[in-house]
């Protein structure tokens, strides 16, 4: 049986210690893992783990930066060239909404890429622009990061913009703001938040219909 905490405190160190070889060692060890276990399992608890570091003060944000990085190449390593996306498959987009803090965006993409979501990449975008992607590319689930409560409170604001044009999707939202206060999501008229990949990853089952009954 996988140790998968052992492997979890390994990639930690790993990062911490700017080691991508030592991360890839460990990726050989793991032998035949599928991806689906590598991130929830190992990717998720430790980037959970370094953003709280990164909160507190224990971990440099070059840390957590190069953390998503090397992640994200150990992911692309365990895909299996044949394995199909998981059906039915909604259309995901993620964003920055008018912030220019990207890194939070980079680990949720590549977790639920990892995990066989399509997920289209918006980049930074303004609500005006969101709006129009939104629409020109039938999204389903809107993933929004914000990093300053004024971004934040545009999501009310972009929420009325979509029901105008017609458009019912989910909106699920993150970042500073909405750990600070529990409500907040609520008050902007999103669907649901979550505090780190370990929260997101239930979060998006539920959404698609694959939450265990």
């Amino acid at each position: 049986m996988i140790d998968f905490k052992h492997y979890a405190e390994e990639l930690k160190q790993a990062i911490l210690s700017t080691d991508r070889i030592r991360a890839e060692l460990m990726l050989t060890e793991l032998g035949d893992v599928s991806t689906q276990d590598f991130v929830e399992k190992i990717v998720v608890p430790t980037m959970d783990d370094l953003g709280n570091g990164w909160e507190d003060g224990s971990v440099a944000i070059s840390q957590v930066y190069m953390g998503a990085k090397i992640c994200e190449s150990l992911i692309v390593q365990t895909n299996d060239p044949d394995a199909k996306f998981r059906q039915p498959q909604l259309h995901f987009a993620i964003t920055v909404l008018e912030d220019f803090h990207l890194l939070g965006k980079s680990i949720i993409y590549s977790v639920l890429r990892g995990l066989g979501y399509q997920v289209d990449d918006f980049g930074r975008t303004t609500t005006e622009q969101l709006v129009d992607k939104v629409e020109q590319e039938s999204i389903d689930i809107l993933l929004i990061s914000t990093l300053m409560l004024r971004s934040a409170l545009k999501i009310k604001e972009l929420r009325r913009k979509l029901e105008q044009r017609g458009l019912d999707i989910k909106i699920v939202v993150g970042g500073a703001p909405f750990r600070f206060d529990t409500q907040l999501w609520q008050e902007v008229g999103a669907d649901a938040t979550a505090v780190g990949t370990s929260e997101l990853v239930p979060v998006i089952e539920k959404l698609t219909g694959e939450a265990k009954q």
